[in-house]
């Protein structure tokens, strides 16, 4: 641990997602927890803001971590749930964005669940909070295509490719928008 709750946070929060998505349910669960205990010392300190959003963080990774178990309907209600708290704070003027919004995270999951429509509403929320998010436009690209929006799809793709446009091309979800707009 540092001095530093909210930045030890980010890093639990990494473990948490990346267990959960990988099967490691229990392990996911462990870093949830410690999510949990680094709010209550943000809340001890008084750091209203930073609790709150390392909240956001544990609820995400609790979904995460239901999905893994096999709990659907809990994972998609907690998901929901940190991403309608995530839209009610305001960003910390000096405080860096979030790894991964909250809607991003609630877009893959119904991905995930081969509910695709449904994603698209959940990935046009975070672009709104985060115009022009590499993830999120090619996640909505992603979610159009697989919804048979094909105008929707080659919209937001072509999209992605002019903000990618300085970078070194070599993505596969540039691969992948090149491939659907040809």
């Amino acid at each position: 641990p540092t001095r530093f709750p909210q930045t030890d946070a980010m890093i639990h929060f990494a473990r948490a997602i990346g267990a959960a998505r990988t099967g490691n349910a229990a392990q996911a669960r462990a870093e949830t927890e410690k999510l949990g205990n680094l709010r209550e010392t943000l809340q001890q300190n008084k750091d209203a803001y930073w609790a709150e959003q390392v909240e956001i963080q544990r609820r995400a990774a609790a979904a995460w971590t239901a999905r893994a178990e096999g709990k659907t309907d809990d994972a998609l209600a907690l998901m929901r749930s940190a991403a309608e708290l995530e839209a009610t704070t305001e960003k910390h003027n000096i405080s860096p964005g979030p790894i991964v919004l909250a809607r991003e995270l609630l877009g893959d999951m119904l991905l995930e669940m081969q509910q695709p429509a449904k994603a698209i509403a959940e990935y046009e929320a975070a672009l709104t909070m985060a115009p022009n998010r590499f993830k999120a436009l090619y996640a909505l690209g992603r979610a159009a295509e697989l919804s048979g929006d094909r105008d929707k799809a080659r919209v937001v793709y072509g999209k992605l490719l002019v903000v990618a446009a300085a970078s070194d091309g070599a993505r596969p979800e540039l691969a992948q928008a090149k491939a659907f707009l040809r």
